[in-house]
């Protein structure tokens, strides 16, 4: 399983970042070193934060100049591919290497770049019962993670060279594809160098007059969402589950869409946990027959970047017969628009900061 989710997901990257590879960019290299602390978002981590953790940050970036209108629309962003070495400076937690794609954004006349990745990191020494019991943050050697960066930046200093500091984020999670998945997230900041290839010859930034309508009839849509995932009880066993998703949507400016909806959830990873809380905690309450399906609706928002959209949903289960991580739910992800109106998805579920599930979707939109 591990394997196939690397491929589909290196696959997913380079769709979503394939809508730029006809255009010729400049080309920037950067590196950063970053220090910081594990942050305790979860009690059940403590004994995991002993010391704080480092690494290096290598990237490669594309600039945009307004060849597409889109650029423009997001003040000429970077494209690009990170690698991330980090050390979490705990035996336990031992050591991770990521590989993500990302975009700058860019502010305050370009000296302030907000950048966010998204990619798979590897993790050298997962959970094990036997051997390494204590690491209760990350039950498989695949993770998934996020990381953000918000740096002031000078490029262009002296023939190329430019300066960077500020501040990062990066999440580890396996999305409880494999138990134990508590995660962790580090802060930390950072001081980097950035290098121009072609020296630091300036270009111009190109004007569009764009046409795009700010407001859009309301649309339908369809969506089926499926993945592999396990409750926190270590060997529990890895289900399959199936979402079902109805919503309309209506454009509120050039870039955004408001979303309300609902899902249907067969999650049947609830099935296992159903049957183990009634057998073995009769104090709990449970009856092994219990309804392990859940209904939900939502609201939520779409941001539109060409051909790709972000996606963020707040729903409330309103038909909830097992108590599983409370009644409130968010989804975080994104969409690859293949056309006007069929679109592939990869989301993440979760209630707060607890992780459910990474969900690979297809969809229509009417």
């Amino acid at each position: 399983m591990n394997l196939r989710l690397l491929f589909v997901c290196c696959f997913w990257a380079g769709c979503c970042f394939s809508q730029d590879q006809e255009e010729s960019q400049k080309q920037v290299l950067d590196m950063s070193h970053f220090y910081g602390s594990i942050l305790l978002h979860n009690p059940d981590i403590s004994h995991l934060i002993t010391d704080h953790p480092g690494g290096v940050i290598l990237s490669y970036n594309k600039k945009t100049y307004g060849d597409k209108v889109w650029q423009q629309r997001f003040n000429y962003p970077d494209t690009g591919y990170s690698l991330v070495y980090q050390n979490m400076n705990n035996n336990s937690l031992g050591k991770n290497i990521g590989l993500y794609a990302h975009y700058n954004f860019y502010f305050l006349r370009r000296n302030l770049q907000f950048r966010l990745g998204q990619g798979l990191a590897y993790n050298t020494n997962p959970f094990d019962k036997n051997e390494n019991f204590r690491n209760n943050a990350y039950g498989s050697h695949l993770l998934s993670s996020t990381y953000l960066m918000l740096n002031y930046q000078r490029e262009n200093i002296f023939e190329g060279l430019g300066f960077k500091a500020g501040l990062s984020v990066i999440h580890y999670s396996n999305a409880n594809v494999k138990a134990p998945n508590t995660s962790t997230n580090t802060l930390a900041a950072n001081i980097g160098l950035t290098y121009d290839l072609d020296g630091g010859n300036t270009m111009g930034y190109k004007r569009h007059a764009d046409t795009l309508k700010t407001k859009g009839a309301i649309r339908y849509n369809l969506a089926f969402r499926s993945g592999i995932n396990e409750s926190d009880v270590v060997d529990s066993g890895q289900y399959a589950f199936y979402i079902f998703s109805a919503y309309a949507d209506k454009q509120v400016g050039r870039i955004s869409a408001l979303q309300l909806g609902t899902d249907l959830f067969f999650s049947n990873f609830l099935k296992e946990l159903i049957r183990y809380q009634a057998v073995s905690f009769p104090d709990y309450g449970v009856k092994a027959d219990t309804d392990y399906r859940r209904v939900g609706v939502f609201v939520g928002h779409e941001l539109f970047i060409n051909k790709m959209s972000v996606i963020s949903q707040l729903g409330y289960y309103v038909y909830y017969p097992f108590d599983f991580e409370g009644r409130v739910y968010n989804r975080m992800g994104i969409k690859r628009y293949f056309n006007d109106k069929i679109y592939g998805a990869v989301s993440l579920k979760s209630h707060g900061a607890k992780a459910e599930a990474v969900e690979f979707g297809v969809g229509i939109r009417l």
